[in-house]
């Protein structure tokens, strides 16, 4: 990925593996992959039929080939394809003499052995010279995909930095695999995949996961704020790169707190961000339930936080290392009481970054807690990011409250903590230790302006529907809509779904059939000409990973049969 990355084509990644610690070794629950997408063009999806299958053993077949169209290539250890090794999976005979793989071109490769073979003269027990085979693999992948070897010889020299005869050791797999490649006559073809200089605009580019854009993005806006950024945060997959990744940047001013629990990580964050910081807390599904009493003392204490929500496969445990987006309608409503919290959702892997900022700008400007819905689909997907200039970065600095702004009847000058800005609806930022800024906070309902606590039934009516128009107030773009043929279909997306319809959508205008398409990333409040552009079209289709959780909201406001 990372050589295809540096040679300039669009790629797409899919990493897939099991949530057990350690499932049983050569079986099909233990079989993890990952797979890699590039193209001299713009792609958006992993794509559906590889074209080359790699299966280290017999699990990593069976539970792969179903995925090959004819013809596929499928590149085999033999080593592995003992007889104990195909009955754990099912195989009665060897599909590699059985006929069963007769539709693809099947390359029969030792790749076991040609690896012990090729590192002989190191100093490696056999068992330390097998783990080299994925090397050895890689070194013949890269020869037939004419990938670049240099970062790859660079990676594993800085891997192994402090263990130069294993760096050197992967290095001889890994050149040992692009010999066999040029040497033997099995594989007839090799690929040239051009750049895809016409996919991207100028521009220096990375590859990144969705995971490590989030990351940049919130340190990014801590910067563009001119504020620290505290991340309390307990480890959930699929979301603890986020928390790895923010540790290592202390220089930025991060910091960074692991917490016994998802509860803890909340409060904490929620805190920092009554101390002044830019605060966030990342989670998956489960939790965000645990968390959801805290985020309503969020929007009842109208503080700034960032709640990101890395979906997974639900409900309860469910699917660990699995994706799904069907967090969409707990973001929404959640919570206790009438609990409104702004929710988006980023739509590729390198979208992540905009996602960040955008919603830190919501966050900071309305003073609320912002759902920022990723998925594992993002989250451990990658594809190229432009670098952006510091310079097109927002400016998301805010003015903290410095003085009392209210007087009382008496002629006395107070701080009203809920004495409200008229355009956004926010209430001032007070940091504690002000002087003369001393004001009562808590999860009890406060009197309008003066924060006092109030049990007055016309003062709960006045602030519900108060805290409810500052988010139905929020300033957000209006949708864009793809529609170059005036189809009479839309199709409605939101976050990570992004790259399948677009996909699809291409596929039908080629086969000329006219189809509109736009995407969400605003979904609470949303974009103000949402209602306009549904009513333009004839039929509203929506594909999410869920059994329709947006369509519910889009039916709900505007009584469209999506």
């Amino acid at each position: 990925t990372s050589e295809t990355a540096s040679f300039g084509n669009d790629l797409s990644t899919l990493p897939n593996f099991p949530a057990e610690i350690r499932a049983p070794a050569g079986t099909l629950p233990g079989v993890s992959s990952f797979q890699l997408h590039f193209a001299d063009h713009d792609i958006l999806t992993p794509g559906d039929a590889p074209n080359v299958l790699v299966a280290m053993n017999p699990a990593a077949l069976k539970a792969n080939v179903a995925d090959l169209p004819r013809g596929a290539e499928i590149i085999v250890n033999t080593d592995e394809f003992t007889k104990r090794a195909l009955q754990k999976v099912g195989y009665d005979t060897s599909p590699l003499q059985d006929g069963s793989l007769e539709g693809y071109h099947v390359h029969p490769v030792p790749l076991t052995t040609l690896t012990v073979e090729a590192l002989k003269d190191f100093d490696l027990t056999r068992k330390e010279a097998e783990r080299s085979k994925n090397m050895f693999a890689l070194g013949l992948l890269s020869w037939m995909y004419h990938r670049p070897t240099e970062g790859t010889e660079a990676f594993l020299r800085s891997k192994f930095a402090r263990k130069p005869d294993i760096a050197a050791a992967n290095i001889a797999a890994f050149r040992a695999g692009w010999n066999f490649g040029e040497t033997t006559e099995d594989f007839a073809v090799s690929y040239e995949v051009a750049p895809a200089a016409k996919a991207f605009p100028v521009g220096t580019y990375r590859n990144i996961s969705g995971n490590l854009a989030l990351a940049y993005g919130l340190i990014a806006a801590s910067r563009q704020a001119d504020l620290p950024l505290f991340l309390g945060s307990y480890p959930i997959t699929p979301a603890s790169d986020i928390l790895h990744e923010l540790s290592r940047h202390k220089n930025f001013g991060v910091r960074t707190f692991q917490a016994e629990d998802e509860i803890a990580g909340i409060g904490a964050a929620l805190g920092a961000a009554f101390g002044g910081s830019l605060a966030v807390t990342t989670t998956s599904g489960p939790g965000v339930a645990l968390k959801s009493e805290t985020i309503g003392l969020a929007v009842s204490l109208e503080l700034p936080l960032l709640v990101v929500d890395i979906q997974r496969g639900g409900p309860s445990t469910g699917l660990p290392t699995k994706t799904e987006q069907a967090d969409l309608l707990q973001a929404m409503y959640g919570r206790n009481g009438e609990a409104p919290v702004p929710v988006i959702a980023p739509r590729t892997p390198a979208d992540c970054f905009e996602a960040a900022l955008e919603a830190a700008r919501i966050a900071l400007t309305y003073r609320t807690p912002v759902f920022l819905l990723s998925d594992g689909y993002l989250a451990n997907g990658s594809e190229p990011w432009r670098i952006p200039d510091p310079q097109e970065l927002p400016d998301l600095r805010v003015q903290f409250a410095t003085s009392p702004n209210h007087t009382l009847d008496d002629g006395t000058e107070v701080f009203w903590p809920y004495k409200r800005d008229p355009h956004t609806r926010a209430r001032p930022w007070a940091i504690p230790g002000t002087p003369g800024l001393e004001h009562r906070i808590g999860g009890i309902e406060k009197q309008d302006g003066s924060g006092n606590i109030s049990y007055d039934p016309a003062n709960h009516d006045l602030m519900v529907r108060t805290r409810q128009a500052k988010i139905d107030g929020i300033q957000v773009p209006d949708l864009t809509v793809d529609d170059p043929h005036q189809a009479p279909t839309l199709v409605l997306g939101w976050g990570s779904t992004y790259g399948p319809i677009t996909a699809a959508v291409r596929r039908l205008r080629t086969a000329q059939i006219p189809i509109a398409q736009a995407h969400l990333r605003h979904i609470n409040p949303f974009p103000p000409n949402l209602g306009e552009v549904l009513a333009r079209y004839d039929k509203v289709v929506i594909p999410e990973m869920n059994l329709g959780q947006l369509a519910t909201l889009i039916r709900a406001k505007y009584l469209v049969d999506a």
